[in-house]
């Protein structure tokens, strides 16, 4: 899953799209080195971001997407938003995902989704962006995510949603010692929740942090613990880096 931000709050700036130019210079990079999901984000989740309106949100998909459904690309789209209404723009427009790092919490997302019959990735978080890194806590981060998910299972049967992936959320509202314990009993999550599991550590704190550099610097580190991440039974890498990740993917797949 190649990473394309339509917005100039993303923490990683090359994965910034600002202009037509600069997001299909982007989506073809990815599309040329591999990638087979092109994930649309419109409003930066990373530690600190404040929200923007719903509607400059909406307007971002939307012109994000009409520029993309004019390539006539041959890949699947997914929407990063956590958003009713800006969901409801992406499914008009060809959005084969949504991809919520809220799990359905705002009001209606699952009955969209069930009504459009979307493939739906949920996200693990605690709390809101702009404060979620303060301090964060668990007794057992590992037991925490799985009976989140389990719950969000329970929940989307009554929504007649059967179809999902789970995300455990790495670096939303957790430490790294948290990312850490995560990514060390990911096989053990999947097994639990019995869903295919998306991972998202590229060039984040949890990488850069504990080598002491910086998101830019951060690719090195992002492989090794993709690398970890497959062997562990992780099922979408979702990244900045395509060639990379699927470098990444072809040599595990052959263990």
């Amino acid at each position: 899953m190649g990473i394309v931000n339509a917005t100039p709050d993303s923490f990683y700036a090359n994965s910034r799209a600002n202009t037509e130019h600069e997001l299909l210079k982007i989506c073809e990079k990815h599309l040329q080195e591999g990638a087979t999901i092109l994930d649309i984000g419109a409003m930066s989740t990373r530690p600190g971001a404040a929200e923007i309106a719903v509607e400059q949100e909406m307007q971002l998909i939307e012109n994000a997407l009409t520029i993309i459904q004019k390539q006539n690309y041959k890949t699947l789209i997914s929407v990063d938003t956590y958003r009713t209404k800006v969901a409801g723009i992406a499914i008009n427009f060809g959005a084969d995902f949504i991809n919520d790092i809220a799990a359905g919490d705002d009001e209606g997302m699952l009955d969209l989704i069930a009504k459009n019959g979307m493939g739906y990735m949920a996200m693990h978080k605690k709390g809101m962006p702009a404060t979620m890194q303060q301090n964060p806590a668990y007794e057992n981060v590992t037991k925490e995510v799985c009976a989140y998910f389990l719950n969000k299972n329970e929940e989307y049967k009554k929504h007649q949603i059967h179809s999902w992936v789970a995300d455990p959320g790495f670096g939303f509202g957790k430490t790294t010692a948290h990312n850490f314990e995560l990514l060390k009993n990911l096989a053990v999550i999947k097994t639990i929740v019995e869903r295919p599991i998306l991972i998202g550590i590229s060039r984040k704190g949890m990488v850069y942090k504990t080598l002491n550099n910086t998101a830019e610097s951060a690719l090195n580190g992002t492989t090794a613990l993709h690398t970890v991440a497959l062997l562990k039974g992780a099922d979408i890498l979702r990244v900045h880096d395509v060639r990379e990740a699927m470098e990444v993917i072809k040599l595990v797949g052959m263990i």
